[in-house]
This record gives C-alpha cells, structure tokens and sequence, in this order.
C-alpha cells in the first residue's frame, strides 16, 4: 500500500495515462447516434457481462420515435429490451432487462451517466418513456481473471432467486437522466401516483392504521411466498410482523403466468433452424411490469400512520435491515427524517475495554453515539454500492437491498434520494470486522441530485465514502468531490473504472479501485481503511441530531398531539431527576410497594389457616387487611402519577402518543442505569459459579451471595415502566374501593381509572393480570377493569384465550410478539414478572368462523425464574401454571431446548395444572412448542421426540395424579390431545449468532403455522364472554389462595348457570302446573256436575298436551340458545328427564284429587240432594202460598205477615227432618284413638307432652336397639347407662322424618275435602295409623336407636294440633253451606223475593229465570274466587320479587325479612323447621301482597272475571233459547243445554233445580230476557262483597293462591348441613348434584356445642374446612374426621359439597352478636371458652348482613 501525498487534491482522480482507465466520459455528444463505434466500457469484479435494456416504466404509455424526436440538450442513449441487446465488439452476452423512469430505476442505487454514443447497425428500436428519459449502458463481455467474484457468490447463496454471472454486466446501473425540470416533476408524481394506485387497489382509504393491520384477519393466515399484485402491502406487512425477514423477496404471482410463455412450433420434421431467427431475434413479447420490492416498502411507511410506521421500521430493525433515515415525500418536495419511527429500537453490542474485559452495551440507538460511515456516488456507477456495504457489515444478509436481491425488478419509483441507516454491533469476538458500533448510511440515487441529503450525511459522518465513475476536471461532481476531499474529515473514494488496491493520498484521504477486483480483498482494504479513519475520527454520530438540520421536517414529531405527548412525558421523567433509580418506585410509587405486598401476604395467610383459634385469627387478619388499605389509602399521590392521570383523561389523540411517548423516556431513563446493573450482576454470578465450583463452602461465598441477592433486589427496583405506573393505578384503585371513598388528592373519581385501563387495552396495550413482584392478582381492579371493556365492547363481547408457559426466557413473548404483533417484554432486562394480559381484535371477515371478537393472550412469567431463585418454590410454578392454565382455552406448553431434566420440571407442573383442571371439570386444550430445535426437517427425528413426549407426559400424569390423589394413567385421560397435530418443533429464532444475525425464515414460518393450529383450535370453540372470563379469573385465583385448589375450587360460572336453569326449571314448572289447575278446575266442575264419571291419566295428558309441547320447546331453545349453552349443555338429559317426570307426577297427583272428589261427590250426593230438596220445596210451597193470596198482592204487610208465619213453620218441619251438625273436637277424638292404643300411659303423657316439632334434640325419645354381639352390648350399656347422645347425623335423619310425617299429613287433611264432605273420625284414624307405619319404617331401617313410646305420641299430639284449627275452619265451612239452619235462613230474602212475584201474577218463565240467577249466585261467586286466585297465584310467580325466582332467590327473601323484624323465634322456626317457615312466609307474602295491591291488581281481576261470566251465562242462555226454538224442545231440554254450555265454568247443573216445575215454561225468548235482567244485579250483589277480607275466606283452602305456590315452591330439597343446617337451595327436591348453600353459618346456631363442654362452637364449616388441622367429632362412629376430609365421614356428609369461603361473612356473625342471649337461653349453653365470640364480630351492624346477603345471593 502506498502513501503519496499530492499536491492537488484531484490526483486522486484516476487519468487517461493510469493502466485501467476509461475513455473520459463526453457530456456534449451532439447526438448518440453520430458515433460510428461503440466505446468499450470493461466490467468489474461485482457483476459480469453487459446490460443494456429498457422496459415500460408506471406510466403504460411507449412512443416510437426516430433520432431527430430527441432534444440536443436532454441526449441519451437509448434503451432497449432485453430481446434488443446490441452486440458489441467483444461480447454477444445478453443481460437482463432495465428501464428508466422519473426516478432512478434500480433495485440498489441510482445510476446515472452521461450517455456513450451507440452505433445504428444495432438495429435498435428507439422508446421514449412517459417522461422523455433515456440511458445508456455499453457493455463489455470480458471477465476478471479471477473469476466470479466472493461477494457475488455469497449474496447467491443467500437469495431466493438464482441469477447467473453472464446476467449482471457491469452497465446495469449506468444510466443517465438529463431531463427537463418542469416535465420531470410531472411525470415523477405521475409514476408515484400510478404505483400507489396499483399498491392501494381496492382500498377505499389509502392510510395504513397499525390497529388494521394487527387484527386477525384472513391474510394473516395466510404464508404463500407470491402473491397478487393488490395483496402486496398486506402481505408484506404481515411478513413483517413476524419478523420473516423475506417480506422485501415477495413476488407477484400472475393468474396466467402459463399463458406467457412463448412457443414457437415448427412443423417442419428437419432437425434444422436458424439460431438468430428462433432465440437471438428480438421478436416477443415484453414482460409486465413487476413492482419493485423495495417500493412497496416504501409505499407502506408513506402509506403508514405514525404509530405503524415506528411498529414498521421496529420489525425492519429486528430483521436485520436497513431503516429509513431520511425520505423525500413522493408528491412533494419535502425531505423527512422519521426520528418517531426510532425511538423504541434498542441495539446491543459487545466491546472489549483496555483491561481486555469484555464489555456489553444496550442503548436506545437513537441516543446512542458511535462512528458513522455514509456512502454515496457521483454519477452512474457500474458497481453495486449497497452490496458493497452489506460485504462490510454482514456477508450472509442483505442487510442493504441490492440489484441481486430477489423482487428486483428494472423500475424503482419511491427509492431515489432515500438515505438509509444500518448498524454495525460487535459481539466482543476476535471475528468482528469493527470493534466499535459503527452506523452506516446509505444515500440512493446520484448525490449530485441531492443536495440536502448529502449535505447532512457529510456533516455528520465520521467517514465519507463516495463511489466514482471516471471523471474530467470539468466533471459537474468534481466540485463537491474537490470539497470533500480537501475537508479535514475522512474520505475514502471508490472508483468503479479503476483496478488499483488501497491508496492512502494523505492523511484520513484513501482511494481504492473496483475493477477487476476480487471483491473479499476489495472489502477487506475498505474496512482497514474505515477502522483507520473512524479511530482518529474525533467525531461521533448520535441520530437524533439529524433532527438539527434545517429544511427537513421531523415526521409525526412536528404533530400538535406528538408534542404534546413528548412534553408531558418529558414532564414527568423531570419528576424523576436526581433520584437512585433503585429507590424511585418508593419515592413515586408508594401504592405497589411494601404495604401492597404485605397486603398480599396476609391474604394468602387469611386462606391458609392453621389451629384452633381460626375465627379469631381470620377476624384478625381481616381486621389488618383494612388497615393496610387504610394506610394504602392514606398515601400521598404523586406528582408523577397526579400528571399521568390527567393526561389519560385528555382527548384519544393525545392518549395514543403519550403513552408510546412514555415508555420511549422511560426505557431512555433507565437504560442506562439498568444496563451498568445487569453488567455487575452478572460478574458477581460468575464469581459464585467460580466459588462453587472450586467446592468452596467459606465465608466469602455467604458473602458473594448475599450481595448477588442484594444487586438482584436492586435490579428489581431499578426495573421501571407504564406497567409499574399502571400497577400504582390498581392499588389507588382498590385501596379507595376498599375504604369506600375517593382518595382527597385524586383529581377524578377513583372509578374511573378501571375505565382509563381499559382504553388503553382496547388500544393495544398489555395489562397485569398478575403482580409478578408480589406474587398476587388484584382482584378488584382486574374486575373492574374488565367491567369497563364489557361496557366498552359490549357485554356478549367473546374472546378466545390463549396462554403461555414455558420456562424463563424460553422465548415465550418473542413467539408471542411474532405471531401477533404484540407489545410483550422480550429483552433479556426485561423479562415478563407475573402474568400479562393484551387484546387482538378478530377482523370483521374472520367473525363468521371463529364465534369470538378478540383473542385475549395471557403471557406469563418463566416457570424456574433465576430471579425467583432461592426465594421461591414449586408452589409458585404450580400456582401460575394452574391459573394461567385455568384461564386459557389454548394453552402454548413452550420448551425449550433439549434437556430432557428441565423438559420433566416444567411437564410435571403443567400436566398438575391441567389435572387439576379435569377435577374442576373445565376443557382446556393446549399445543405443545419445542423451539430452539437444530434439524426441524428431519421426520424420523420428530418422531421419535413425539414419542418420547408423549411417554415422558404419561410418566408425569403418574406423577402428578399421586399428588393430586386421581386415578388416570395416561395425558390423554387428562385432556383431549394429538400429539401428531399438537406438538409443533420450532427452528432456532436467529439465522447465525446476534446480534448481526437475522430472525431464522424457518422459525417465521413456524410460528406462522402455530397461528394457524391455533385458529383452528380457537373456530372449534365458542371462547369465553368477558363476563365470564372475570368470574373465571376469581374462582381460579379464590381457590389457587387456597392451598388445596380442586377442594376450594368454587366454579362460579356453573353455579350461576346452574341458578340460571333453576330459575327456568321454576318458570316450566309453574307452566305445567298452572296449566293443570285450569284443567284440574275444569273436570272439577264436570264432575260436580256429573257431566263426566272418570278421569283417566291419558285424559290429563290429552289436556296438557299443547303446555307440555310449549314447555319441550321453551327447554330446548334454553339450552340451546342461552349465552351459558356450553355450561348447561351437562345438564340437558337429566333435566329433560327431570321435567318428564315433573309432569308425570302432576298428572298422577291430578288424577288423584279428581277421583277423590268423584268418591266424595258420590259419597254426599245424599246431603246434596236433601238441601236441593228443601230449597226447591220451599219454593214451590212459596208458589202455593202466593196464589192463595194473589188477590191481596198490593198488601205489603199482609204478604209479609203470611210468608213469615209460613217460613217459621216449614223451618221447624226442615229442622225436624234434617239432623244437626254437630260442632267437632278433633282433640278429644285423636285422645280417645291413642287411649285405645297406649290405654296405661295416656292420661300420665299428656301433661309431659311435648310439642316434637321444636325439640333440639331427640335423643330423649329413642334407646339403642338390641345387638347380639357381646361387645357392642357391652358398648351400648356403657352408653344406655350414661345416656344415649344421637349423631348429628341421626338428628338429621329424625327431624327429616318428622318434617316429612308434617307435610303428608297436611296433603291428606287436604284430601279429606272436609269444607264439602263433612268431619269424620276415621279421618283422625287415617292419621294416626300413618304416622305410626312411617315410625315403624323408620326404625325398621339402617339406623342404630328404635324409638320411644313418647316419640309417637307426641307426634301425634303435634300433628293434630298443629291441624286443628285447619280441620275446624274446614268444617265450619261445610256447617255453614250445609246445615238447613244456616244456609236456608241466608235465602229468607230471595224467597220471598219469589213469593212476591207469584203474588203479583208473575209469569212461569219470568219466575223461573229468578229463580235461575238465585241458583247461579253461589256457583258463579266461587268461580270468580277460584279463577282469580289462579290468575293472582300467576301474577306473584311472575312479578313478586321473592316468588318470581328459583329456590336461592326465595330464601334471601325470607333471610332479609328475618332480618328487619328480628324476632328469635322465627329465626329459630328458619333452623329447625325451615319447609315450615317457608309455608309461613308464602302465606305472609301472598296476605300482604293482597292487601297491598288489592285495588290495583285483585279487584281488576275480580271485576274482569265476573264480567266474562256474565257474558257467557248471557250467551249461553241465547244459544239455548235458539237451540229450543230450532228442536221445537220444552223447559227442560233447554235448561240441559244451558246448563251444558256452562259445566266447564260452573259447578251447576239440572239437579240444582230438579225440584222446581217447570212444565208450564213455554216463553224462551222471555226467560232468556229475565236472566238478561235479572243477571246485572247478581253480579253486582256479588261484587260489592268483593274485599280484601273476604278474598281468601271466601276460597277452599286448596284453592288459596297461597296454597297454590305453596305446592309450587315448596317441592324442592330441604336436606340440612350437618354442621351448621345450612338448607340447600336446589329448587329440585331429588336432585343429582351433591348438596350446596349459597353460605353457610355458625355451628352454633343449631345447638353445636364443643366434644364435652357446654360452650357453643363458633366455628364457621366454609371456614372449617379450609383449615388442614381442624377436626370433627362423629359421634355414630365415635370417630373424628379432618372437616377437609368431612366426606370421609359418609353419610349425609359424603352428599354435601362444602367449598372453603373465608370471606367475612357478616350475616351469621351478627346474627350470633345479636341473639346471643337468646341462643344461650335455648340451648343452656354458653358463648365461652373455645366458643368465645371474636370481638371484631360485634362490629358487624344490621346493614352489613343486609348487604352480605345481597352480595351473596346476586
């Protein structure tokens, strides 16, 4: 290498005398054509033989021109296709085709010369393009001596598409544009405009929104490598995304690309043909146009908002490429330097120090400072620029886009002026061909043409680079080259027609020739040089300072809302100045810190109790709980935060940029400090591993790692980001939530902050679902804030969750990012803590495959994080993997690596997780990703790893089912999986070693197909509604808390649907059974009527047919249809069987009561007939008395006076006759049955009789039964000795029989029907002597005691009076309709009535209809009663809040009714006789419902039925008057049809007046007129004694509307908690499903005292059992039992399901505070000792148990 130092600064110019030269270049030809001999133009080393070609530009119009068309000052030569290649002297290769355009047309740089003449015998047709430009390339056939050249033969090998040598002459790029200035504007605009037409066909707005394109969409699924020319933006958008670093080498794929190869047949059979007519002519047709790679890019970022243009340039910096750095708008003259688009890009470098240490560096390359190298070039060139720089910074990639590249193509429109910027960063390895992070720029196009760009490359940069043709002194470049030259910066110049090695002409001044060049030798010389120039270099590049240059614009960055953004952000981080980063979240964020995180721990503790005092130590603790957010709540709020807030609440705009804007400060005010922590960490580890490895156990490894523990802690701290902000929002939010009310220095209400964050996730950004510092989810904030996206989006808003596990940088969030463009945490400082949660909207297009509207992705932290290390367990992996898990409906299980150790960690706790799953009964599916796999292609291999997963996944599930205490034996027991389909290996992410190396193309398309098994899992389900997916995130973390999670998992979801079924179970119910009563009133009537004789269950089933078929329906469409459909969908069979048997069982009880009124209609037709018979004697004596007296018909006295003397004698006669019904004492007649029976002890019983129905306990009343084995007699005298204690589960079984004898006995009083038949003493008989056989049965079974005398008389006793006052209501009834003395006094007044009108000469048939209406009184008064009663029963179903529900809403009604009126014994009567209560509560809620609503909802009715009857009677008796007249019929056939026509409604028939004549009836139309007449007043009579306490006197017990909903209601479970006679709340009285309550009480309320103490227990048995060292005693077994294995226990507590609940609980505890004297009193027992009350309890007040109740039940 040599050193001269000349004088002029243009002797490095090569000259005509050097041995390689040129022919000096002539700008002033007078016409191309003129020249009779081409100039040879020799190739260089880059690419071989010559080009000359031309093809139509954008703008479709060609014009043939002759030579004359061309302006002497705009000369060039003209260009040809490729078909049209001239021959030189030296060389008939051909090349491939090039064109111009307005702009520089080539795939790398723009070339431009000064057209070399050409010779016409060349035949060459001249084009002349839209814009009038022309070039020229001579060529030169001749090789270097050293064949291809090393850079060629790289870039081959790393390229799609093979180009051969002969192909790539030395002229490709030599081309000139010496066009006219206000044409070309023109036509450049006019090419730009015509490629974004092309690009944006179809699109009805051109602008590129990041949102759109990271939504699912179809294209996004798609992975082909060609596509249709308007797919290009998409599709190289999405290339992008995933970091496929082949987005720049998509091609178009033509539809008839067959069509467009050209053949020529020859029919001819002579192996003969003319070489230069069949190939070398240049006949054919030319090729369309392709679309240049590097234009679509190109098109996207002008295309591009700012927020896709920084996602873009981002992804184009992951893969290796180089960025846009400064860009002329195409359509103005505007240069921009999109700075915006760089500020999240963080480079990573490794350089050794002076101490030879090697040093690492992570710096936002914004900020960063380093050397900077710019290339450019004068004129046109024959080599490849960017090519030559790629040589320099990585050989394996084109990290700059050359001609080579595949998707070249010959018309290049946006690229000419575009400077672009890569960076070179050393791996601290002997290899690096620079130590130092270099940056290198790139201008596109001459430089001569731009001024501006090269202005502010040559002002910047460390060391100029220019590429030289062969150049004159009069050269237009010479001058800025001279500038450059004689600049004190360093320049190293390039001549492309010059073959001489490396030069150094004086100080920091190189020159170096390419021609003829090996091309490793040429980049070898050229970064000596540069390493020299950049080491004595003083200046260093930073490229935010671009933004100094004056006349550029500063992209979005100059935007009103960016600015913005940036100076609040910027405001902010000067909150921060002058603070240790470790101590900032302190100082700033003193929510989240220490009292959040004790806050966490004594919630894991309060679901973890441990001994005896549980009660007082959860009160305690809850007690602490308060405290803390109280304290939390107390804390000032920043000025940091104050600032976020309120910028978070200004317009979306602004929102958008401040966000981004924050993390771009915050990364930049932390990089640096975190960078200098990771560095000393990491040297500290390898001095622990060196310590360890040498087996020392001294003093100074204690040492060294405890100050790795503390450099740990202060990484930790150090970490700072807008998640830390957004997790101070959370706790300002739940600790204000907590207390109740806002906190005094927040600005805005603290709701709506849940709606701030879900904007920002609504908008992209990922949230903290779990606190990965304090290891816990914030429930209420995670809660609220997904209430406010319901709110947002809607609440059947549906997701399909994804989850991840994997172990720690396994590179989940990589995977993740890729996939779907996401925004997770993936640097190595920066690994995701907890779990993270973000959205990815599902495109409009797409909605119609999968049923979801987003995929919500849950990323989590690394299962074994080092960072965890020490201070963490399994436990912790095993709670994350079973929550994330939990959440998913895909779960990714990510392994990395092939160690088959770590392989079996992480599958034993996701196989746990998904276990445990199973147990709950959830479905997840889940797709195993092995990444980081060498030889992914090979199939055997792949194989072989499958099976080997799936064996090591059957060994796990061994494992893990031990733990777990199941029995499966293979993963597929577990959860549905193929592990051909479900296991995907994964390439190696980086193409070579980073940081140079690119993303792998393999692992692209990978993941690519991992996005699609995972759409194709996400369209078979119907994913998650957010709603539920809230309630998921409760249960699954609830029972995570607790330690036991398939015992504590409560599935909040199914219980809700499961309520939800309940509810409409009740609503099918209640319509077969309403259905019923009408039809059940309606035979009523037929049969009193004795219109029909039998009723069979066919005839009730024909009846119910329609309802059932509505019902059949109503149940499918509910199971089908419903937003829970895939939760209730378990229960459809039983259900459907259930509502089958439903209506069975209504029709057998329907049948049953109609044939007990057909027996008792038969059996009192005798006492029917008796009253119709004095009714209709008295009238016809009435008709006789009359005509003796018709002559003194205006003699009021006189008539009166006879009828009374009349009616005094005939009720003497009817009183003789008929005997007088006795008044009853059912007391007395049960005495005399039992003193048959137990004739010894009756009289003595009676007085110690106790009421059975309210007795604590039975254990008086029973003794052991005989055994025959000596022990257990042994055992039971013992026992019979001290006296016999019964179980609480044989207490249990006696107070369900007692309740049971209570309920039948009540049906068969009912049945009795004594209001219509009369009192009997059988009926007593009947009672007893069920009673007796349900005694019998009972201790006939498998129970240890038989039963006392005592037990059976005072059930008895009980029983009859609790039914005493039913049967002597029921039999005053019957007295008062059925004694004469009675019933014909209330009818005095309508004989008379009678009588009057015989006297006054009354007609027959006008007498007849009086008497007609008299008869109807009753009937249609009863009628009205019963029909309103059923309506009314509808009406309360249907609108009274306590009734309107399933069983659990009934009972919350009747707990808040105790509630308010506080009466003990009431609540006592709830406990031990809950059905009971209920009754009472149904009759209470029905009597205040009617005298409430009497007048706006009975009355109505009332008048309204009464009304229809009329009608009906109205039209029955015109039908009959018809009907008479058309049959020429007498009275009687029209009083059958009439009375026909009203059998259904009333019960009246012939027989009501089969006493009265009626033969001398012969005026229909007359008798029709008089019931018309007559009719009004009746129904009026009637009505006025409508009121509301005469509503349910009036009805027949068994039709109250009571009753009617009591029967409804009431048929349901009542089985009781063993310990704390909880009921449960199934609304189906045999149902399937284990036994549950909404919640559950104190013990102690029914009596539970301490194993051998008279102290009641406080023990709450959720919070029992929750415990793992609380025990119960079973006393039938003599046992004790864990209360956490209480099913052990069997019996009715193997049938109870019991989840822990360590809530507080309020109303149970108040309950016990405010009654505890009471419930002393009761069970003469005491609150003392272990059973002494927590005094936090007493602060429960009455609103607080109201509310708990409302909390719980809704």
């Amino acid at each position: 290498m040599t050193d001269p130092n000349p004088e002029d600064a243009l002797d490095i110019l090569p000259g005509k005398d050097e041995e390689n030269s040129v022919e000096d270049i002539n700008l002033n030809q007078p016409n191309p054509l003129d020249l009779a001999d081409p100039t040879e133009l020799k190739g260089n080393g880059f690419a071989q033989g010559p080009v000359l070609d031309n093809k139509e530009t954008c703008d479709p119009i060609k014009k043939e021109v002759n030579e004359e068309t061309f302006d002497k000052q705009s000369t060039s030569v003209l260009v040809t296709s490729q078909d049209q290649t001239p021959e030189t002297k030296e060389s008939k290769d051909h090349s491939p085709k090039t064109n111009t355009s307005g702009r520089e047309n080539q795939a790398d740089d723009e070339h431009k010369d000064k057209g070399k003449p050409v010779d016409e015998e060349n035949n060459f047709k001249p084009v002349v393009n839209a814009e009038m430009i022309e070039a020229t390339a001579p060529s030169d056939s001749s090789c270097s001596d050293t064949g291809e050249s090393s850079i060629n033969k790289e870039t081959r090998e790393h390229s799609m598409t093979e180009m051969k040598e002969t192909h790539m002459g030395p002229a490709e790029e030599l081309r000139t544009e010496t066009k006219k200035p206000d044409q070309t504007e023109k036509e450049i605009i006019k090419g730009s405009k015509i490629l974004f037409d092309r690009l944006l066909k179809g699109r009805n707005d051109p602008k590129l929104r990041a949102a759109d394109v990271l939504q699912i969409n179809k294209h996004s699924l798609q992975s082909s490598e060609a596509c249709a020319e308007e797919e290009l933006i998409q599709t190289f958008i999405q290339k992008l995304l995933m970091m496929d670093y082949r987005a720049r080498y998509i091609t178009v794929r033509d539809p008839n690309e067959q069509d467009q190869i050209q053949q020529r047949h020859n029919d001819s059979s002579k192996c003969e043909g003319d070489i230069f007519e069949e190939i070398l002519s240049d006949e054919g047709i030319s090729q369309s146009e392709q679309i240049h790679s590097m234009d679509v890019q190109m098109a996207v970022f002008h295309c591009a908002d700012g927020f896709l243009k920084q996602l873009m340039v981002t992804k184009l910096s992951q893969c290796q490429y180089a960025l846009p750095l400064l860009v002329p708008d195409p359509f103005t003259p505007q240069i921009e330097f999109p700075l915006w688009t760089f500020r999240q890009i963080n480079k990573s470098w490794k350089m050794t120090n002076t101490n030879n240490e090697i040093i690492g560096q992570t710096q936002l390359i914004y900020k960063a400072q380093t050397p900077m190298v710019s290339f450019f070039r004068f004129g046109s060139v024959s080599s490849s620029k960017s090519q030559l720089m790629n040589s320099l910074i990585n050989e394996k990639h084109n990290t700059f886009f050359h001609r080579n590249c595949p998707g070249s193509s010959r018309t290049r429109v946006l690229m000419d002026g575009v400077v672009e910027i890569a960076w070179f960063c050393p791996s601290g390895t002997n290899d690096d061909k620079f130590t130092d992070c270099v940056a290198f720029c790139n201008l596109h196009g001459d430089a001569g043409d731009h001024e501006k760009q090269l202005q502010i490359l040559t002002d910047m940069a460390s060391v100029n680079v220019v590429l030289l043709p062969q150049l004159q002194r009069n050269d237009r470049s010479v001058i800025k080259v001279q500038e450059l030259y004689k600049d004190s910066k360093p320049l190293i110049c390039l001549f492309t027609e010059n073959a001489s090695t490396l030069v150094k002409t004086r100080k920091g001044k190189y020159k170096i020739g390419l021609k003829d060049r090996n091309q490793s030798d040429v980049s070898e010389e050229l970064r000596g040089a540069i390493n020299d120039c950049v080491s004595e270099a003083p200046f260093r590049f930073r490229l935010e300072d671009v933004s100094k240059h004056s006349g550029i614009r500063v992209d979005v960055e100059d935007d009103d809302d960016c600015r913005r953004g940036r100076e609040t952000a910027q405001q902010m981080i000067s909150l921060l100045e002058k603070k240790d980063l470790t101590e900032i979240k302190d100082s700033f964020l003193p929510h989240q810190g220490k009292l959040w995180h004790q806050w966490s721990q004594k919630n894991k503790e309060l679901h973890r109790p441990q001994g005896d005092e549980i009660e007082n130590e959860i009160s305690q603790k809850q007690e602490q709980m308060k405290k803390i957010r109280e304290w939390q709540h107390e804390s000032d709020i920043s000025e940091f935060i104050k600032v976020f807030i309120k910028e978070m609440n200004s317009d979306a705009a602004n929102k958008m940029f401040f966000t981004k804007w924050l993390r771009i400060v915050l990364d930049e005010y932390t990089s640096g400090d975190l960078s200098a922590l990771h560095h000393k960490y990491n040297e500290k580890w390898s001095t622990v591993l060196q310590l360890k490895e040498k087996h020392d156990k001294s003093e100074q490894l204690k040492a060294e790692q405890t100050e790795l523990e503390k450099i740990s802690e202060e990484l930790q701290n150090a970490t700072f980001g807008l998640e830390h902000i957004m997790r101070e929002i959370s706790q300002i939010y739940e600790s204000c939530s907590s207390v109740g009310k806002n906190k005094k220095d927040l600005q805005v209400h603290f709701s709506s902050l849940a709606s701030l964050a879900a904007e920002m996730m609504i908008s992209g950004f990922p949230l903290e679902l779990m606190d990965g510092d304090a290891a816990h989810v914030p429930v209420i904030w995670i809660s609220a804030v997904l209430d406010q996206l319901i709110q947002k989006l809607g609440d059947q808003t549906r997701v399909f969750v994804l989850s991840v596990l994997g172990i720690q940088s396994s590179g989940k969030s990589t995977m993740l990012n890729a996939m779907f463009g996401l925004d997770f945490a993936i640097s190595a400082g920066r690994c995701t803590r907890g779990a993270f949660m973000q959205l990815v909207r599902v495109s409009d297009d797409m909605k119609t495959e999968p049923k979801f509207d987003y995929i919500l992705v849950v990323d989590t932290e690394g299962l074994r994080a080092l960072e965890l290390a020490g201070r963490s367990t399994r436990h912790h992996d095993n709670e994350l993997a079973t929550f994330v898990v939990g959440l998913g409906n895909l779960t990714l299980i990510n392994i990395f690596g092939e160690n088959p150790s770590e392989m079996q960690d992480i599958l034993q706790i996701v196989v746990q997780a998904f276990l445990r799953m199973k147990e709950v009964r959830f479905n997840p599916s889940c797709v195993f990703v092995h990444q980081n796999v060498s030889d992914i292609t090979a199939g055997e291999k792949n194989m072989e790893g499958r099976r080997r997963l799936q064996e090591t996944l059957d060994e796990m599930t061994k494992l893990a089912a031990k733990e777990e205490v199941c029995d499966v034996e293979r993963f597929s027991d577990v959860i549905r999986f193929d592990v051909q389909k479900d296991v995907k290996y994964f390439a190696q992410l980086w193409e070579g070693s980073p940081p140079m190396a690119p993303p792998n193309p393999n692992y692209c398309e990978n993941i690519q197909d991992l996005k699609k098994t995972i759409i194709s899992h996400a369209s078979e389900s119907h994913g998650t509604r957010l709603k539920d997916f809230r309630v998921r995130i409760n249960d699954l973390w609830e029972a995570l808390l607790n330690e036991r999670f398939v015992f504590s998992f409560r599935n909040s979801l199914e219980i809700s649907a499961y309520r939800k079924l309940e509810t409409e179970y009740s609503k099918w119910s209640w319509r077969l059974r309403s259905a019923m009563l009408e039809t059940e009133n309606k035979l009523h009537n037929q049969i009193e009527n004795e219109t029909i004789d039998e009723v069979t269950e066919t005839d009730l089933h024909r009846e119910l047919k329609n309802t059932s078929e509505e019902v059949k329906k109503s149940v499918s469409e509910f199971f089908e249809k419903d937003a829970d459909a895939n939760i209730l969908i378990q229960w459809k069979t039983s259900f459907d069987i259930k509502i089958k048997e439903l209506q069975e069982s209504i029709v057998r009880e329907t049948k049953r009561k109609l044939n007990e009124i057909l027996k008792q209609r038969d059996l009192k037709k005798e006492i029917d007939a008796q009253r119709t018979h004095h009714e209709n004697t008295l009238i016809e004596k009435s008709k006789e008395l009359a005509l003796k007296h018709k002559d003194n018909a205006n003699d009021e006295e006189t008539l009166k006076k006879e009828f009374g003397l009349f009616w005094k004698e005939w009720m003497k006669i009817i009183s003789r006759d008929t005997p007088t019904i006795r008044n009853i004492d059912i007391m007395r007649d049960m005495r005399e049955i039992l003193g048959d029976i137990y004739e010894s002890i009756n009289a003595d019983h009676r007085k110690g009789s106790r009421d059975i129905l309210s007795v604590q306990s039975y254990s008086d009343y029973v003794q052991l039964k005989k055994s025959r084995e000596f022990l257990e007699n042994a055992k039971r005298f013992v026992k019979g000795m001290l006296g016999y204690s019964l179980s609480k589960e044989d207490e249990a079984q006696i107070r369900s029989l007692v309740n049971d004898v209570v309920q039948q006995t009540d049906k068969m009083i009912q049945s009795f029907n004594i209001s219509k038949m009369g009192y009997n003493i059988s009926y007593i008989q009947q009672l007893i002597d069920y009673i007796k056989a349900r005694v019998i049965e009972h201790q006939d079974g498998p129970v240890t005691y038989v039963f006392k005398n005592e037990f059976f008389m005072d059930l008895v006793l009980s029983i009859c009076k609790r039914a005493k006052k039913m049967i002597t209501d029921q039999h005053a009834m019957f007295k008062e309709a059925n004694d004469p003395e009675i019933y014909v006094k209330k009818k005095k007044e309508e004989y008379y009535s009678i009588f009057q009108k015989y006297c006054h000469g009354a007609t027959s048939a006008a007498i007849f209809g009086e008497i007609i209406c008299q008869k109807l009184k009753e009937p249609i008064e009863q009628s009205v009663y019963k029909k309103t009663a059923r309506e009314f029963a509808n009406d309360m179903r249907t609108d009274c809040p306590s009734l309107n529900g399933n069983r659990s809403n009934l009972e919350k009604h009747i707990l808040m009714k105790l509630t308010e009126e506080e009466d003990f014994n009431k609540y006592m009567n709830y406990i031990h006789n809950p059905r009971d209560h209920f009754k009472s509560f149904i009759r209470d809620e029905v009597s205040r419902y009617i005298t409430d609503k009497f007048t706006v909802r009975v009355l109505p009715k009332m008048m309204k039925n009464i009304e229809l009857l009329k009608q009906k009677i109205i039209e029955a008796a015109h039908q009959s008057t018809e009907h008479v007249q058309v049959n020429r019929g007498d009275a009687g056939l029209w009083l059958k049809r009439f009375t026909q026509q009203l059998s259904d409604e009333l019960i009246f028939s012939e027989k009501d007046l089969s006493g009265v004549k009626h033969d001398d009836v012969d005026d229909f139309k007359l008798l029709e007129d008089v019931i018309k007449r007559e009719l009004p007043a009746i129904m009026s009579d009637i009505s006025s004694r409508f009121n509301t306490n005469t509503f349910l006197a009036k009805l027949d017990p068994k039709f109250r509307p009571d009753e009617l909903l009591i029967d409804d209601l009431c048929q349901c479970c009542w089985v009781q908690c063993p310990f704390c006679g909880a009921i449960c709340t199934n609304t189906i009285e045999n149902h399937d499903e284990d036994h549950s309550a909404v919640f559950h009480g104190v013990t102690g309320v029914n009596g539970t005292e301490y194993k051998d103490t008279t102290n009641l227990s406080v023990w709450i048995c959720t919070t029992s059992v929750a415990s793992s060292d609380r025990y119960f005693y079973h006393s039938a077994d003599d046992k004790t039992f864990l209360y956490s294995d209480y099913r052990k226990a069997e019996g009715v507590y193997a049938k109870w399901s019991i989840t822990p609940d360590l809530s507080e609980l309020p109303y149970w505890k108040w309950f016990v505070c405010r009654f505890q004297e009471d419930l002393e009193k009761r069970y003469n027992k005491t609150f003392d000792g272990s059973g002494k009350i927590p005094p936090e309890w007493r602060k429960h007040s009455k609103q607080d148990a109201i509310e708990s109740l409302n909390n719980k039940y809704n």
